[in-house]
């Protein structure tokens, strides 16, 4: 038997997803993002290639966390230098930077390594219901 070694595919052939993240759990919501994103619910997925499809994300801003998360949840930034810890809730992140919650969450649950980068180019976030992306013919999904 021959092993097959699947190929990159070209940049047009990827698809293109919309998500409406109104009312959806925040960690749920991510992990089947990510598993688009980084391409592994296709049939030739491979762990050193970036094969992954495009995710639009609309109402960012309506995105549930169960639970006392809203005010307990803390993002935490380090500069290095001491004392320059900084924390914020994760209700004044929702205030100031919506779609910075869910950015953060699919960027934890996609690989550490330099193919990363390029997967977080290929997720789209809106904050509001419409999106500029109607050129693309993006396929609405429901997760």
């Amino acid at each position: 038997m021959k092993t097959l070694t699947p190929t990159q595919i070209p940049l047009d052939a990827r698809k293109w997803y919309i998500v409406d993240a109104k009312g959806q759990t925040l960690g749920r919501l991510a992990s089947r993002l990510a598993t688009i994103i980084s391409g592994k619910n296709r049939v030739d997925f491979s762990p050193h290639m970036d094969n992954g499809d495009y995710v639009i994300i609309l109402n960012t801003k309506e995105i549930a966390v169960t639970g006392d998360k809203e005010e307990a949840k803390l993002y935490r930034t380090h500069s290095g230098h001491m004392g320059h810890l900084k924390e914020v809730k994760l209700s004044r992140l929702r205030a100031e930077k919506p779609n910075k919650i869910l950015e953060h969450a699919i960027s934890g649950m996609l690989p550490k390594n330099r193919l990363r980068q390029g997967m977080m180019l290929r997720l789209k976030l809106v904050d509001g219901a419409t999106h500029g992306y109607e050129s693309q013919n993006p396929i609405t999904i429901t997760l």
